[in-house]
């Protein structure tokens, strides 16, 4: 059975450097159906759909909207509106009111969430529509996907990122501690070991939320490498916590602010750094000891964005066009690996990814829990996309000493 009617496509949650590859591969794919009469674009995600804020996207011209899909960001902009039944349901009459069959919704777990109900609303009402989830997330932490688009140039950005830290670290010896978006999952964090590339390189300690974080631990650690090569750069998940799943950061703050999705606001401060630098400097009387709070960089940069992060954003649109119009079904587009490199594409129930997070598994994580395996970069490598820079060392032998041989 063909239906006939319009299609909505819309943006929820962070931003990422591809975002705009799916949408376009939504946009241009579906236009190509003659029972498509036109395709809109929700302004500001699942709030837009309730304001009946469209573009008509129909009239796009498909020269434009190829300039989009290379600019990073959320082109339609974004929400973190968390939308309850209620919500889902007003969702569901704006789309009806306006003749929408298919549904695309670019975003993470809580966007597939929210694709679930409105279906299960169209379902309830007897109205034949067809809603799909596309994946997206720097933080890679979406169920039965191998990865999302959107990590691999996040995670490209952060390899980059602790290359040139390490090379000033080992210019002018201290502490670096670099902490990483990560709430549940350290996928991101970990993307920082491709800068391990000689035996003495950074990062040297990796601390992900998949471990407990112990303060005397990491003190330990920390000594241990400083002792060894002089200096250690650090990288850190914002979200790591104790031993009973608190995060640390919470000890820091007095009034902990969440946001509608009742999440822990982990980014835009700088306190975690600041508290594992302090404690470094007051224990170890190291003096040379700085942190950086990454923040929002690498969602959106302009000029570090993974080829291979791009082609699948871009075909994880096409496909869910291609399942919703042509195949008539509902679902969570997901990415699985088939090779070294090379993916394919299903479609998943929505139950299955929506609202669940996806952890590193222990085969990525070293026995201390400081550090990740060859495992991992293994997997992530390919990720990063092709192009990739690495540093280099001098090698020429030291010259022999004259008037300081004593020494």
């Amino acid at each position: 059975m063909k239906l006939e009617g319009k299609v909505v496509v819309a943006q929820g949650g962070g931003p990422t450097a591809v975002i705009n590859q799916s949408l376009v591969g939504v946009v241009l794919e579906s236009r190509k159906f003659m029972q498509v009469t036109k395709v809109y674009g929700a302004v500001n995600g699942v709030s837009g759909i309730i304001n009946e804020d469209f573009f008509d996207l129909t009239q796009e011209t498909t020269h434009n909207l190829e300039q989009v899909a290379v600019t990073p960001s959320s082109a339609l902009f974004s929400t973190r509106d968390k939308p309850d039944e209620k919500y889902c349901k007003e969702i569901f009459s704006v789309l009806k009111a306006h003749d929408v069959r298919y549904f695309f919704y670019i975003g993470g777990n809580d966007s597939a969430d929210t694709v679930r109900i409105v279906n299960e609303q169209a379902k309830k009402s007897d109205y034949e529509f067809r809603a799909i989830h596309i994946p997206k997330t720097i933080d890679n932490d979406l169920m039965i996907n191998d990865h999302t688009p959107g990590y691999g140039s996040a995670a490209r950005f952060i390899a980059n990122a602790f290359i040139g830290a390490n090379l000033d670290n080992r210019a002018l010896p201290g502490v670096y501690i670099g902490v990483v978006m990560g709430r549940d999952a350290g996928f991101l964090t970990a993307a920082s070991s491709i800068a391990q590339k000689y035996p003495d390189d950074g990062p040297h300690l990796i601390y992900l939320p998949e471990r407990p974080f112990d303060m005397e631990k990491y003190l330990l650690d920390v000594k241990k490498v400083y002792d060894k090569h002089g200096r250690c750069v650090i990288a850190v998940s914002e979200g790591i916590k104790d031993k009973n799943g608190v995060p640390i950061i919470t000890k820091l703050i007095d009034d902990v602010e969440k946001d509608a999705h009742g999440n822990i606001q982990l980014s835009g401060t700088g306190a975690l750094g600041n508290l594992l630098a302090n404690y470094i400097k007051k224990n170890l009387n190291i003096k040379r000891v700085r942190s950086d709070t990454f923040g929002y960089l690498q969602r959106s940069f302009m000029g570090c964005v993974s080829d291979v992060d791009q082609h699948e954003a871009r075909e994880v649109g096409e496909k869910a066009a291609q399942f919703a119009i042509w195949h008539n079904i509902d679902g969570s587009i997901t990415i699985h690996r088939t090779g070294y490199y090379s993916v394919d594409y299903k479609i998943t129930p929505l139950k299955d990814v929506a609202g669940k997070t996806k952890h590193m598994c222990d085969e990525f994580i070293n026995t201390e829990g400081n550090n990740v395996t060859d495992a991992f970069k293994f997997y992530v490598r390919p990720l990063l996309g092709s192009g990739l820079e690495s540093a280099h060392r001098i090698r020429a032998p030291r010259v022999s000493k004259i008037l300081r041989k004593e020494e």
